[in-house]
């Protein structure tokens, strides 16, 4: 578990792994995001994307899960704020994810000193090593004499 004193800004990492598959790209879309590019073959293979593709949402849920169990993990009281967003490739059944970061910015909580904002960079990767989208993460972060 990192802490804020632990973070250094220009800090990178890379982890993850995650596979996607087409039953899980359908069952996110037709619940959130029913497009028919996400949710029909058929209808996709038509599209522009030429196939099925993940909604750029869920593609975003795959990268938080990859957050929450990579190995060193920040301690983590809430996220903040998500910026800068941009779905650079369609994500597809088969490919596999994995992410990129960078520490961009710290800064302490201006209401208590156990705690402070850590900003992070992050790109999903897939597996022909591709940008597949980036972002920009804002975490309140718990200091070491947390209370």
């Amino acid at each position: 578990m990192r802490y804020f004193e632990d973070v250094e800004v220009g800090s990178t990492a890379t982890f993850g792994s995650y596979d996607v598959t087409p039953e899980e790209i359908k069952e996110f879309a037709e619940k959130y995001d029913p497009q028919p590019f996400h949710t029909d073959e058929a209808v996709a293979s038509e599209s522009m994307f030429g196939g099925l593709v993940a909604s750029g949402w869920h593609t975003m849920a795959m990268c938080m899960r990859m957050i929450t169990e990579q190995p060193d993990p920040l301690a983590a009281l809430a996220g903040v704020e998500v910026n800068h967003i941009k779905w650079r490739k369609p994500v597809r059944p088969g490919d596999t994810l994995h992410l990129r970061t960078e520490v961009v910015e710290k800064r302490p909580s201006k209401s208590r000193d156990d705690r402070g904002y850590v900003t992070t960079a992050g790109e999903a990767i897939n597996g022909d090593d591709e940008v597949v989208a980036t972002f920009e993460v804002v975490a309140l972060v718990k200091g070491r004499d947390y209370d």
